[in-house]
């Protein structure tokens, strides 16, 4: 059995962001997102914004990172990808000119074939059906919708008119509002007026100076509508899955949902399981903006977007899940524990198999050699991307300690190292545009070393990467046969461009041969059409819990994973459905199922 854990464990890129709506303000932080997943000639590709290549594997276990040829546009948003033959067909986002497309037989040697474009997009994705006809789908704002068109096989040219597809809804649909937890309804156009306003007025620039392309931008940033973007079309047995994201990058309930036609070109219905992508709670949340694909052994797996969003609204890294259409064709997507390690088999998987592991580390207590306010070692513990411990000096001395509290046997091990404000000099030149920025080309390293120990003063070994020349800033370590250990230590770290040690979280897993919890109390309330609220009795004994949600008892395709035993409110849901929640309890010795109830549909 081979294991991974997320986000996908490969170098991600520093972006030096000069963002026009900060006036070029310099903003720093690594960044990969919008994941194109495909497989072929027997290897699995992965083309995802911002990386300057693809990533490469044999097994969706192990990847790496080739440079993919400077003529493609590799600083162009949102990369599609798809086979057409033997061919593999690419393009990227633009506004600002038609985009064009490359075709090639060999991605990682090329050559790529130019195919030249006649309109602009952003957010594409092409789709060839069983009949050889050829699609392609496009969209990526809060005020216009994802729409479709028929394309000439030979000259991908447009042969009909585009048609609209999905349009926002947020009114009706839950986990298309905007903001955290989905918490905002869209504002009225004067409120966007006098938003808009003070913020220039707060900058101090006339709105005369702003650029024409940028002022829809700004406004766009205060009207609460949510981006529907991110399309992606998969077939599967006679009907058509158009899926997009909602409802913007920077939220924990960046999603992904789906409609479903007969034709490739619609009419749509909004489908009974939705978002089928959809993953708020637990260490790095989100799963929005993706790709959906068969593997060798027709296994499904969705590969989507997570965020962090600390250092700069696309802090993005890129997650992996198993997914499958269930007996009534349904779509969906298990996440819930998706960011614990999960298995991958070498044949027919269960898409809905348990971890085989359980989070040790959670809530632990920690200590170090230094720290900076705001920054204690008990953040690297607190199950939260965005918090995380940061040492007072880059000293290749500075460690971090965490006790178990009990010796427990390890299995895998997640050191995920974090960037705090950081303030240097862009080591290249900005291209310029809406998305002004340079990537980093340099391939920088990351090094560390892991040590355990049973008693705090006897040490060994558990991974030397003092001397590593990789660059992974989530690394993953695996020892499938495990080890026992309560005090685990991080240190001799170097990180890229000299910045004091930050860690988010020094995850550990494995599993107690204590009782697991008792079964969860808890209560289900409807509050409106779109929000429930979710009331958990506290137990001794718990980590965590799980929220399961769907629309039958066997159809709990969504969660919400929770530290505390308190009031969640939960507001994906939509208008006019049937819905049943389960609670299900975790330890560090296992899981244990709450009973199912139905929420009531009248609300309160």
């Amino acid at each position: 059995m081979k294991y991974y854990c997320n986000p996908i464990n490969i170098n991600y890129r520093y972006q030096f962001n000069a963002d026009p709506r900060r006036h070029g303000e310099l903003q720093i932080c690594r960044e990969a997102a919008d994941p194109s997943m495909i497989l072929f000639q027997g290897r699995y590709y992965i083309f995802a914004s911002m990386t300057l290549g693809v990533w490469v594997s044999d097994d969706l276990v192990h990847w790496e990172n080739h440079r993919l040829p400077e003529e493609l546009p590799l600083y162009d948003y949102a990369p599609d990808v798809r086979v057409l033959g033997e061919w593999v067909y690419f393009c990227a986002s633009n506004r600002e000119h038609s985009c064009d497309r490359w075709r090639t037989r060999d991605i990682l040697n090329g050559p790529y074939e130019r195919i030249p474009g006649s309109f602009p997009f952003w957010d594409p994705n092409l789709f060839v059906d069983d009949d050889d006809r050829v699609y392609f789908y496009w969209g990526c704002s809060n005020v216009t919708p994802i729409y479709g068109v028929e394309l000439d096989k030979e000259t991908m040219q447009p042969k009909t008119e585009p048609k609209a597809l999905i349009e926002g809804h947020p009114l009706e649909i839950g986990y298309e509002r905007v903001g955290e937890n989905n918490s905002l309804f869209p504002a009225s156009e004067a409120e966007i007026d006098a938003k808009y306003r003070a913020f220039h007025e707060a900058q101090g620039i006339p709105e005369s100076m702003v650029p024409e392309e940028v002022k829809p931008l700004i406004r766009g940033m205060f009207s609460n509508r949510p981006y529907i973007e991110g399309a992606w079309m998969d077939k599967h047995q006679g009907k058509y899955y158009l899926q997009y994201a909602a409802p913007g990058t920077q939220y924990n309930t960046y999603s992904d949902g789906v409609y479903v036609g007969d034709n490739p070109l619609g009419p749509f219905t909004l489908a009974e399981n939705n978002p089928y992508s959809y993953k708020p709670g637990g260490f790095l949340p989100g799963a929005g903006h993706g790709s959906t694909m068969a593997d060798k052994k027709e296994n499904f797996w969705h590969t989507s977007t997570m965020r962090i969003s600390k250092n700069h609204d696309f802090e993005r890294r890129v997650g992996l899940w198993p997914a499958g259409f269930d007996a009534d064709g349904a779509l969906f997507c298990n996440q819930r524990y998706g960011d614990w390690p999960m298995a991958v088999s070498e044949g027919k998987d269960d898409p809905w198999r348990d971890p085989a592991w359980m989070l040790l580390s959670a809530g632990k207590y920690a200590w170090a050699s230094s720290s900076l306010p705001g920054h204690e070692p008990m953040l690297a513990t607190e199950e939260n991307v965005q918090s995380w411990w940061r040492a007072a000096t880059n000293s290749r001395d500075e460690w971090l300690c965490v006790d178990l509290g009990q010796a427990f046997y390890v299995h895998a091990v997640q050191v995920n190292f974090a960037d705090d404000k950081m303030d240097m000099p862009c080591p290249g030149e900005i291209r310029p545009g809406s998305q002004a920025r340079y990537i980093e080309e340099d391939n920088l390293v990351t090094q560390w070393k892991l040590e355990g120990s049973l008693d705090g003063e006897s040490w060994f070994m558990i991974e030397d990467k003092s001397q590593a020349r990789t660059d992974l800033s989530h690394d993953f370590i695996l020892r499938e046969n495990g080890f026992s250990c309560r005090y685990l230590r991080l240190s001799s770290m170097a990180v890229p461009y000299g910045q004091n040690p930050c860690i988010s979280g020094l995850r550990v897993f494995g599993r107690g041969d204590g009782e697991k919890p008792a079964a969860p109390a808890f209560t289900a309330r409807r509050t409106s059409d779109l929000d429930m609220l979710v009331r958990i009795a506290p137990q001794k004994d718990t980590l965590g819990y799980n929220i399961l949600f769907g629309a039958a008892p066997d159809r709990l395709y969504h969660s919400n994973m929770v530290f505390e035993a308190e009031e969640t409110r939960i507001g994906a849901l939509i208008r006019g459905r049937e819905y049943f929640v389960r609670v299900d309890a975790f330890n560090e010795n296992g899981i244990t199922q709450g009973i199912c109830v139905k929420l009531d549909q009248e609300g309160a």
